[in-house]
């Protein structure tokens, strides 16, 4: 691929990549570095880290990273990053590959700026050469509360960064119920390279689905002001779990390591279930399934709508730019993007049927207000231009 030469500074983005090879996460920084680029910049893809992998060839973690490079590697250079990509495994028995040891200590001093996408990477001394440091969180509320709460590793972390960045656009706001103390959170969302996402096939899926982690783990649970705020996906999808019986049109769960009970759970219910580890082994199965569905209908995690952060979801963005409508559920972030037609925020079991009826109604004029909604609020190089030029580059 032949691309024109760039016009502004070298600019590193920082992710978990090759940590998690899977199609979602490739996918979204993907649209980091090709959004950087459209707007002129030359962007780096670095993994520096000191934790070990996740293989899922043997789903569990893992030293050995080549697994993971093999995967992700020829994507990255498929798309015009050849000899700018780069794992360090900074642990004992820790690799390098792509780019040297020495290539990468030299690239954070050139570079003007590191994205820190995901607030993944770990900042050490070396990182702190790079002139600019900026810190773009994907999941907000965790990390504020434990801010308060006084994790001194985490706000070391933060104070490392010089701007911050949040995809919790209602932190700060009076009806959100995020505390904000001692960081100023700049509202941004994914950016989407909607070119990525477009399709010749108009023809209606039969469901709507999502791709999910339907029992997530981790132990992300947080208790604030007495209140526990949760994590787990489940718990919100089975407040709607009857959904399937209320209309006619089909429901469908993409989600990986379902039991037995679960699967039984979902099909007494009226819902389909297929493998989500199975579609995201590549980047085509993952962008198919969103395709040639009918549209989206997922939920939001619990610290998300209960503290009203004003978080929207990376994949659902994706099923915007692909023309497909998304019904999910109400964090506040229909404060900042519009509702109605294409995208339907909800409560109740009230709200999700009345979604489903507008859509049915005008399928293909909702699919076209999906896609201008990707379009005017998503596009990469908007999104990634209004974070640049707040930071100041």
């Amino acid at each position: 691929m032949n691309y024109e030469p760039p016009t502004k500074g070298k600019i590193i983005v920082f992710g978990i990549l090759f940590w998690y090879p899977l199609a979602g996460v490739t996918y979204q920084f993907l649209h980091y570095m090709l959004g950087l680029r459209q707007l002129g910049y030359d962007p780096y893809y670095i993994e520096d880290s000191g934790r070990w992998i996740y293989n899922p060839l043997i789903n569990d973690l893992s030293p050995d990273a080549t697994d993971n490079i093999k995967r992700v590697a020829p994507i990255l250079e498929d798309y015009g990053f050849k000899e700018r990509w780069a794992f360090r495994g900074h642990y004992p028995g820790g690799e390098c590959y792509g780019m040297s040891e020495t290539q990468i200590l030299n690239l954070y001093k050139e570079a003007d700026a590191f994205l820190n996408v995901t607030g993944a990477q770990e900042i050490r001394e070396e990182h702190l050469a790079c002139r600019r440091r900026i810190y773009v969180e994907s999941d907000p509320v965790g990390s504020q509360i434990r801010v308060v709460q006084g994790d001194e590793t985490l706000i070391a972390d933060l104070e490392a960064h010089d701007t911050h960045f949040s995809f919790g656009e209602n932190l700060g706001a009076p009806d959100c119920g995020v505390p904000t103390s001692r960081f100023e959170w700049l509202p941004t969302r994914q950016a989407i390279a909607t070119d990525l996402w477009q399709t010749s096939d108009k023809t209606p899926g039969i469901a709507y689905n999502t791709i999910t982690t339907w029992d997530n783990k981790g132990g992300k649970d947080i208790t604030y002001q007495g209140e526990t705020y949760y994590w787990r996906k489940a718990r919100e999808f089975e407040k709607f779990i009857d959904l399937p019986h209320q209309r006619s049109v089909q429901f469908e769960i993409a989600a990986a390591d379902v039991s037995q009970d679960v699967r039984y759970l979902l099909q007494k219910h009226g819902w389909s279930q297929v493998d989500s580890m199975e579609l995201s082994q590549n980047l085509n199965s993952y962008r198919n399934y969103i395709q040639r569905s009918r549209g989206e209908f997922t939920v939001a995690k619990d610290q998300y709508t209960r503290l009203h952060s004003g978080w929207f979801s990376d994949r659902s963005a994706c099923y915007l730019a692909a023309g497909r409508p998304v019904i999910t559920q109400e964090t506040g972030f229909s404060k900042f993007l519009p509702t109605g037609k294409g995208l339907f925020a909800f409560k109740t079991m009230e709200d999700i049927l009345a979604a489903v009826d507008a859509i049915e109604s005008d399928y293909e004029g909702n699919c076209r207000a999906a896609r201008e909604i990707a379009s005017e609020y998503f596009a990469a190089e908007k999104v990634i231009g209004s974070l640049m030029e707040r930071a100041g580059l």
